[in-house]
């Protein structure tokens, strides 16, 4: 249902800045140690290891480092139990909601004291209920990004950055046709690799001797992955989803995948990514209930620099379900009806104004 993608509204409320004298210290960082391994991966018949099942992605940990925590690439023991505290507080279905980043954006707020709460409303159709905000998994991480260390994803380049103020542009604009609205919205794609994290944020794996299919929960997106050596798709065939090609490193699923399509890649709400797109993806099994999820993103046309993140999965028991973008969907049609009232409304007043 398009009403879905209407969730990225959440994602922009504009959060008040934290007081920087309530963050602890760099010196009061307390890192994780790692831990001995005791756990051997489960193996599939062809003696991989076995990375079939579901898993979510519902890390709290936002995808940049906030600039209030500049330095800090780890919190502390005892600020991870006060976020996490807080998080139950804000989100126990009796306030606003809050989607993606903007979890980890309230709560920092709220910890420092200088947000008491917060607004899921777009400012037009109203708040969404906290009861749609599920339980998020804390970790000690203050970005997902792990490449640049200072865990922001690297400049635009001046290219992408022209398709960034142009898209913006847009937006501000009243759709002209569907065309004119984001993929989601038109139940295209999320794009790949998929960053959304605490709404539908699931994936299925599934994998034999020669191919893995990974499928994601937003309009369930399924790739099939071949491991036999085959080369890449001639570079004019380009797709929404890339060209996967896969093979094992030791223990780790390594997955390269070209051929995009411009915009194929969503991070928050741009979709300002090239054809020059290349992701590395790296799935490994770091404990019963948990894989490790790496990505590189390089593409020279839209960033500065290749950047890096790290999401752990959780195992899940609970099955995907069907993603019935299209079915019943007025939204679209909606959409468009409301921007045709803007413009009547906008040409009614501008004659009013005339005389």
């Amino acid at each position: 249902m398009i009403y879905r993608c209407l969730f990225f509204l959440a994602a922009l409320t504009a959060l008040v800045p934290l007081a920087q004298a309530q963050v602890a210290s760099p010196t009061a960082l307390a890192k994780t140690k790692p831990l001995k391994q005791t756990w051997t991966p489960p193996r599939a018949a062809d003696g991989h290891p076995d990375l079939q099942g579901f898993w979510s992605n519902n890390s709290a940990t936002p995808l940049e480092r906030p600039k209030e925590l500049a330095g800090r690439e780890f919190l502390t023991d005892q600020e991870v139990a006060a976020f996490k505290k807080k998080a139950g507080e804000l989100f126990n279905g009796q306030g606003d909601a809050a989607f993606f980043d903007g979890v980890f954006e309230a709560v920092l707020a709220n910890i420092n004291g200088t947000k008491s709460g917060f607004k899921s409303t777009d400012g037009n159709t109203g708040d969404y209920s906290s009861v749609w905000t599920v339980e998020r998994d804390w970790d000690n991480r203050t970005s997902l990004i792990t490449d640049p260390r200072d865990g922001r994803m690297p400049p635009l380049t001046p290219e992408g950055q022209r398709r960034s103020e142009a898209e913006v542009a847009a937006r501000l604009h009243p759709a002209v046709g569907p065309e004119d609205r984001l993929l989601e919205e038109r139940c295209i794609t999320y794009g790949s690799p998929q960053l959304t994290a605490g709404y539908q944020s699931y994936y299925q794996i599934r994998q034999t001797p020669t191919d893995v299919v990974i499928m994601t929960e937003m309009i369930h997106d399924a790739r099939v992955i071949p491991l036999d050596g085959r080369p890449h798709l001639p570079s004019n065939i380009q797709q929404w989803l890339g060209d996967s090609r896969g093979h094992w490193v030791g223990d780790t699923l390594v997955v390269d995948t070209t051929n995009y399509k411009p915009r194929s890649f969503q991070v928050g709400l741009r979709s300002i990514s090239s054809e020059k797109l290349h992701v590395t993806e790296r799935f490994s099994r770091s404990g019963p209930e948990s894989l490790k999820y790496e990505i590189t993103i390089d593409d020279p046309g839209t960033w500065t620099r290749p950047w890096s993140l790290m999401i752990v999965l959780r195992h899940s028991p609970k099955p995907v379900y069907e993603y019935a973008c299209h079915e019943g969907n007025i939204g679209l049609a909606g959409i468009l009806a409301g921007a045709r009232a803007d413009e009547r409304a906008a040409a009614a007043a501008s004659a009013s104004q005339q005389k």
